[in-house]
């Protein structure tokens, strides 16, 4: 058992309260240096109404700055009670009560005090305009700081540096970048606060090539910069891609002795990351002598975005050693992680942990669960996620949509569709994109015709190429090969080579050779041949007994050194994901998971399973072509999941390319033999085996 001992509340030093054994005729030091406590405050402020200072504007302004910004953690009421007593309180008195309720974030009454200052005919100063355009620029208040903006220029203030700096930074703030540059453009002098601020608007509006072109600018006119403009200029050289000025910030940070500064540095290894040299990000990450969790969440996320998905994990996991709490950027970049390995188990302790920690499901947090879920294949927690989001927005809807589509849910992912515009939740062009998936994976044809018509008619929605690319599925997948290439040839955008590829995978499976041929030549012209595009045709020949044009197919292939991507299937037990590449030796347990195989695959022969052997190697011998296809990928992972888990348990296979025929039938008649669900996420979407039958119905 294990024993917990209590923690003792750390000792903390009491502040020792004023004692006042005479009020001095000058009360500011004491009001504004050794007023600490809200019981100090009263005290000062009984003797201040008994001596009658409180009638004096600059001791009530004193007064004021000590209840209002000094005393950092005390409402700000006391001072609003004391404001609203003075008699006809100056500008001063007003500027610290504007500035207070700022820093107390109480941003709309900063501005209704600005107002009352106003209406009150009390003189505004650069000051006052100063802390509301902050108020403004905090609460995106566009119109209150247009209005703020004609009282400066109405005042005479239009040339006053930190007044124009409030200015550029509510422009900014309130997405209006052009009139911020105006502003900006129109000073007689900068300061980096000016520059800074410009920096600022590019940033949160997205505008990361103008903010490296300022940068350009300031170096050209060699202007003063400091930690806060590199930290913008270098989120920004991510963006971009401009790994150059990246590196001339990362030498001046070095040259300049900046190492120390945690933001700059972390800046320095998002960047690298961001512009693909994730080595290089990690080399500094590494030599950073200490790290806060945005540092690690900036690696993690940089891995996650390379794809790198294990070392993203990995990451994650030494971060866990290190003791740093993660945040919400952390959590969805190792959601986003696992979702790509299909690592459900560390995945869903990743959720286990935001339940404990009582982190706030916010959309994206919640968006990047039920993408984990959908691309785990696990439809009830996707749903049960979804159920339990405080807010959901056009994304959720679309993520849940397109997951219930590609994991075989059609028909409930087409109610749920009905529930968001019952809840008039305007679909968009990505939810669109799930609807009509979900209609293609359901067999319903004139179901989706009518949603893809609907789409331009009842919600201004401009079909795009991947929703034409939908509609060529719904109609190849239904066997209507003709409708499907008339469609095509209709369509008012050029097709692209997806869109034919499309058509071709369909042709395999209806064995059309007429238009499969013709949609390999399309192909070419659009774009060079990949082994996929061989294979379909070489399939499409097989089927239908033409085997000299399958074998010249791939002779074609070989003889243009077009080699097959090569198979990769992993599988994750107990928290570890474990890769398998064809015919692989390289687990150490090798020998163990072949027998596994072997003894796999007699099973499932005595069942009745046939090899299908056009699906082997294209340079086995003859002979070999049986035990080609039993070393596939996916194979080896199932083996080595039926080895690693208990009876009963499911099995979950992520897959680099589509399942072949073979590993499709071999995994149906898996399941029923060995009673297990076996879920695998291949290119194109999911196969839940279950009972010797596969929830694609056998279309993929």
């Amino acid at each position: 058992m294990a024993v917990i001992v209590p923690i003792s509340p750390p000792k903390t030093t009491p502040t020792k309260p004023i004692i006042i054994t005479q009020f001095p005729h000058n009360p500011k030091p004491l009001i504004l240096q050794k007023c600490k406590t809200i019981k100090d405050l009263n005290q000062i402020h009984a003797h201040l109404i008994k001596t009658q200072f409180l009638n004096n504007p600059s001791i009530a302004e004193n007064f004021l700055e000590s209840a209002a910004i000094t005393i950092r953690h005390q409402p700000i009421d006391y001072a609003i009670s004391v404001f609203n007593k003075l008699n006809e309180p100056n500008s001063s008195a007003y500027n610290v009560m504007i500035r207070g309720l700022v820093l107390k974030n109480l941003f709309h009454e900063a501005v209704v005090m600005f107002k009352k200052m106003k209406q009150n005919m009390v003189d505004v100063d650069e000051f006052s305009f100063s802390c509301v355009l902050k108020a403004c620029s905090k609460l995106r208040g566009l119109e209150e700081g247009k209005q703020v903006h004609c009282q400066v220029l109405k005042m005479g203030f239009g040339c006053c540096g930190f007044v124009e700096n409030g200015l550029i930074n509510m422009y900014g703030s309130c997405g209006e970048v052009g009139v911020a540059r105006k502003v900006f453009d129109e000073m007689s002098e900068r300061d980096v606060f000016s520059w800074n601020a410009l920096f600022s608007g590019y940033t949160k509006s997205g505008r990361w090539k103008e903010a490296v072109e300022l940068f350009y600018y300031m170096l050209e006119v060699d202007a003063e910069f400091d930690e806060v403009s590199l930290v913008s200029v270098l989120t920004a050289c991510g963006r971009v891609g401009d790994i150059e000025l990246g590196e001339w910030v990362r030498g001046f940070i070095e040259a300049n002795g900046l190492k120390g500064n945690l933001n700059l540095v972390t800046a320095a290894v998002d960047m690298y990351a961001k512009c693909g040299r994730v080595d290089m990000g990690r080399c500094l990450f590494d030599q950073m002598t200490r790290r806060d969790v945005v540092a690690w969440s900036a690696m993690i996320s940089g891995y996650n975005q390379a794809g790198r998905c294990k070392e993203a994990l990995a990451l994650f996991h030494d971060m866990q050693k290190a003791n740093v709490e993660p945040n919400e950027v952390t959590m969805v970049r190792v959601l986003s992680s696992c979702a790509e390995l299909g690592a459900l188990a560390t995945g869903k302790w990743v959720h286990f942990y935001i339940k404990k920690k009582k982190l706030p499901v916010t959309v994206t947090l919640g968006t990047a669960l039920l993408v984990f879920y959908a691309k785990c294949g696990s439809t009830e927690n996707l749903i049960e996620v979804f159920e339990n989001m405080p807010r959901k927005n056009v994304l959720s809807w679309s993520v849940l949509i397109q997951g219930l589509a590609s994991n075989g849910q059609g028909n409930k992912a087409l109610k749920y569709f009905d529930l968001m515009l019952a809840n008039r939740i305007k679909p968009n062009d990505i939810t669109f994109i799930g609807v009509l998936c979900a209609c293609s994976h359901a067999g319903l044809v004139d179901k989706g015709r009518a949603l893809f018509v609907s789409m331009s008619r009842d919600y201004n929605i401009e079909p795009r190429i991947e929703h034409y690319g939908c509609m060529v599925d719904i109609l190849g997948r239904a066997g209507l090969l003709e409708d499907a290439y008339r469609f095509i040839q209709n369509m008012p955008i050029k097709p692209n080579a997806v869109i034919w590829r499309t058509l071709l995978a369909s042709c395999k499976v209806h064995k059309n050779v007429t238009i499969g041929e013709e949609s390999l030549k399309q192909i070419r012209n659009l774009e060079p041949l990949h082994s996929g595009d061989y294979l379909l045709l070489a399939g499409i020949y097989s089927s239908v007994g033409r085997l000299e044009d399958a074998i010249r197919v791939r002779s074609e292939m070989k003889q243009l050194g077009i080699k097959k991507t090569p198979g990769c299937s992993s599988i994750e037990v107990n928290g570890v994901v474990y890769e398998f590449f064809s015919e692989d030796d390289s687990n150490p347990e090798s020998e163990k998971i072949y027998a596994e195989t072997e003894k796999m695959m007699q099973k499932i022969k005595l069942a009745g399973y046939v090899p299908n052997v056009s699906d082997a190697r294209l340079e086995a011998e003859e002979c070999d072509k049986e035990t080609s296809v039993f070393h596939h990928s996916e194979k080896l992972a199932i083996a080595f999941g039926l080895i690693k888990t208990s009876a009963g348990t499911s099995i979950r296979i992520s897959k680099n390319l589509r399942v072949c025929t073979d590993c499709h039938n071999a995994t149906k008649m898996i399941s029923k033999v060995y009673n297990r669900e076996i879920i695998v996420r291949d290119r194109i979407r999911f196969h839940h085996f279950k009972d010797g039958s596969c929830s694609c119905n056998d279309y993929w």
